[in-house]
């Protein structure tokens, strides 16, 4: 499985240039706030070009921030779980991923980082590139998602 960081501007590009990746899954991370400030907003369209999207609206905060938002570590981000079992499902049918965001710098670096910390235990390398600042939040909740979902698996089957 190759794993992609991607900006909502990036992405986009692809789509109308018809450059889509094939066999690619994407987690498409939005703010919640962008819908209520912008009323034209809309999350981007995989339509007609990709079938195994994944959409998740979770605020871009950090840790010492979400108290402030009304959120506990618990209660922030509960969509980690589910997210964990669309990434075995994708990585079971030999798919590569993209994960993106607005700017392509924090959630979807931080939940890309996770998922090739947990299978490759490669994710430092995201965290090592400039380009990005992993949200820690994102990268911690899905990182302990998927272990999870691993460990969980791994008991049903025996």
């Amino acid at each position: 499985m190759e794993v992609s960081v991607f900006s909502r501007k990036m992405i986009e590009n692809l789509i109308s240039d018809n450059k889509f990746p094939e066999n690619t899954a994407v987690i498409s991370f939005c703010d919640p706030a962008l819908k209520h400030r912008y009323k034209d907003y809309k999350l981007v369209n995989y339509n007609g070009v990709c079938d195994d999207v994944f959409y998740v609206e979770v605020d871009d905060l950090d840790l010492d921030m979400l108290e402030s938002k009304g959120y506990t570590y618990d209660t922030f981000f509960p969509e980690a779980d589910e997210i964990a079992e669309f990434v075995y499902e994708i990585y079971n049918k030999n798919m590569d991923l993209i994960c993106q965001c607005e700017y392509g710098q924090s959630r979807s670096a931080g939940c890309a980082a996770a998922v090739l910390e947990h299978f490759f235990r490669s994710g430092i390398w995201i965290f090592a590139n400039y380009d990005y600042y992993p949200s820690q939040i994102i990268f911690n909740k899905m990182y302990d998602a998927l272990e999870k979902y691993k460990s969980l698996n791994i008991q049903c089957s025996t």
